[in-house]
């Protein structure tokens, strides 16, 4: 078997434990040919996933890798063991650049096109947000964390987002990474309690390998 059909498979076996999970796990509410589809990782992510693998890019961290297009996350342990896949919220507008000065700004003051999720590779670690929750700080200067899903406001229905069939609802936040919060703390937490990892953000308009120069 080669590589690439090797990868297929995990990937394929960790997708039919997802569908097979009581209600309540990553793919709750989804038929199960559709959390099959959802699980399975795009052609970007496979590239990028293999990359880091064969050259090391994650330089023995935990890493995240999000699939802009098709509204997904997919976490991997230190040694490329693929742990979880997830749903995830993203900015509002389309886009891989961040806005100039937009860490600096207000909420109040980032209007519905500079709310983009920005591509690229950073190291995260956790930490706080203004309160007392726990998150993951992806790109602390650009004011960009992925997090557990915020359901403050209800007419953004941000759960019912997350649990759709389809990825073009998926775009709703000010920029952060929104997730299920059991993926939060049963997937993501632990991969990087007490240390720092990786997240890769995929581009949704510039060139894949363009935005990752280390994994060409």
């Amino acid at each position: 078997m080669d590589r690439a059909a090797e990868r297929r498979l995990r990937h394929l076996c960790l997708a039919l434990a997802l569908v097979a999970a009581p209600a309540g796990a990553y793919a709750a509410g989804a038929a199960a040919e559709s959390a099959l589809a959802m699980t399975m990782p795009s052609a970007d992510v496979a590239t990028i996933a293999d990359r880091i693998r064969a050259g090391g890019d994650n330089a023995g961290m935990a890493y995240v890798i999000v699939d802009k297009h098709n509204a997904r996350a997919f976490a991997y342990a230190a040694d490329g063991t693929l742990r979880g896949t997830s749903p995830v919220l993203l900015g509002l507008a389309r886009g891989d650049i961040n806005p100039p000065g937009i860490g600096d700004r207000p909420l109040s003051a980032i209007g519905p096109e500079d709310r983009i999720t920005a591509a690229g590779r950073y190291v995260a670690e956790l930490g706080n947000d203004l309160g007392k929750n726990d998150i993951l700080w992806v790109d602390y200067a650009n004011s960009l964390s992925l997090h557990r899903v915020v359901t403050g406001k209800p007419s953004d229905e941000r759960q019912r987002r997350l649990m759709s069939h389809s990825p073009d609802d998926n775009r709703i936040s000010y920029g952060c990474i929104n997730v299920p919060a059991d993926f939060f703390d049963d997937v993501v937490r632990p991969l990087f309690l007490g240390t720092v990892g990786i997240v890769y953000i995929l581009p949704e308009q510039r060139d894949l390998l363009g935005v990752f120069p280390t994994l060409r």
